[in-house]
């Protein structure tokens, strides 16, 4: 197959992409599902016990960063790798954790840092270099893949949990991780268009024919690249580090209000009296109807580009998030539950959508890194910030409250660029 954008091996990398998002980003959303019985077993308060899952998202994001400069210098097999072999030694050692600061220790450091975090930030900017026509809707089901992962994980983990316990469930989540990801791993061996520089395995015509290839790729959208690259000193009339700061204050805003119910639904629900289990339906179902809205925002964003995009999803968040307070019934939490998840699945993928069309292509995985952790920084203090809250005032609601607080924070941040972007000619089209 040859290496070109948009090309058919493109779409099968693609389909490999969904596979390891998916598998490798159980580390998100295990430790969601097991935080009641961990509270338990420890004897803590909910704080303390959504202090696992804030280090996760910390790791993950700092991964990200870590991960995606690793592949920019040697591919991102290494990195893939990588993380298949943190992830399997990460829930080995929370599985035998004996108090919650090794458990915590484990969950950042292996699994966040070093496992999960070399799937999400290094993959959707490694698809975003084997796509140009049709990158939005490419890069949201890259994207996908980490909802896919809160669909198909809590219903599994729960089950084992009631069944074996949440350790032993660990343990064979990582072997599985293991045994997967690094076959996985090695169908992706080609370097990205362009990235001539990369070690290429094989004989030197092997490598050869792979540099002819990539070159003939990358010439396809030289006359595009060039015409961000040109105006990406003054993106949107900022200085590059002023519109990239704005971005991740936006980032960490919006997924402050998205952690609330996607962190604390499972425990949320037992609290009301429904049961883990169906808390962890209801994560399930909202993480699969985000995979609907990461589709659907990808086809929009191909139209209306990513800031108009962003400012969409931001807003249908905001509503959701409302409809939390006044219902809480089983019912009206499945279908709130549902609504939300379709309602901001778009908004993460919108954000590297966004570096691609304001900023050089030569920057993207360093901007898209530190964009993309800024959403799961916020996606860190939100699961915190919430358990916490929920302990000084023995209810959700003021939670919900500061999310929906947090979450208007970023509808004016992105209200306001799309405002510079109109005086200064800036809206692109998403495939720049």
């Amino acid at each position: 197959m040859l290496a070109e954008v948009d090309s058919r091996y493109a779409w099968f990398r693609l389909a490999v992409t969904l596979v390891l998002m998916t598998i490798g980003g159980c580390g998100m959303y295990v430790v969601v599902v097991v935080l009641p019985a961990v509270q338990a077993e420890f004897g803590i308060a909910r704080g303390q016990a959504s202090l696992p899952y804030t280090m996760t998202m910390i790791g993950f994001g700092l991964g990200g960063v870590l991960m995606g400069r690793l592949s920019d210098r040697h591919g991102i097999v290494m990195p893939l790798r990588i993380g298949a072999v943190t992830l399997a030694l990460g829930f080995a050692a929370a599985a035998i954790s004996p108090n919650l600061l090794t458990f915590t220790l484990a969950q950042g450091l292996l699994i966040g840092l070093l496992g999960s975090g070399a799937m999400f930030s290094p993959l959707i900017t490694e698809t975003s270099f084997w796509f140009l026509r049709r990158r939005g809707i490419a890069v949201a089901i890259c994207a996908s893949g980490n909802y896919l992962a809160g669909t198909v994980w809590p219903p599994i983990v729960q089950h084992f949990v009631d069944s074996s316990g949440w350790r032993a469930t660990y343990v064979g989540i990582g072997l599985f991780c293991l045994v997967t990801m690094l076959p996985l791993a090695q169908l992706m061996r080609r370097p990205r268009p362009g990235a001539t520089s990369l070690p290429v395995a094989g004989s030197g015509s092997a490598r050869a024919a792979a540099t002819a290839t990539a070159a003939t790729a990358t010439a396809s959208a030289t006359a595009t690249a060039a015409s961000v690259a040109s105006g990406s000193e003054r993106p949107l009339g900022l200085s590059p580090t002023r519109l990239q700061t704005l971005l991740c204050i936006a980032g960490v805003a919006c997924c402050v209000a998205m952690s609330m119910p996607q962190v604390h639904i499972v425990a949320y629900c037992a609290d009301l009296g429904y049961g883990p289990a169906r808390g962890a339906q209801m994560l399930s179902l909202m993480l699969g109807f985000g995979i609907v809205s990461r589709l659907v925002s990808g086809m929009i964003c191909d139209r209306i580009g990513g800031l108009r995009t962003l400012l969409l999803g931001s807003v249908m968040q905001g509503i959701a998030l409302l409809l939390f307070l006044p219902f809480d019934s089983m019912a009206s939490l499945y279908v709130i539950s549902a609504l939300f998840g379709l309602f901001q699945g778009g908004i993460v993928p919108s954000y590297a959508i966004i570096v691609r069309e304001h900023f050089s292509p030569a920057q993207a995985g360093e901007r898209i890194g530190a964009v993309i952790t800024a959403t799961l920084l916020g996606m860190a203090l939100g699961g915190w910030l919430s358990g916490y809250i929920f302990d000084l005032t023995g209810s959700y609601d003021a939670a919900f409250v500061n999310g929906i607080a947090w979450n208007l924070l970023n509808v004016v941040i992105v209200v306001w660029l799309l405002h510079r972007a109109h005086r200064s000619g800036g809206l692109r089209p998403a495939f720049a």
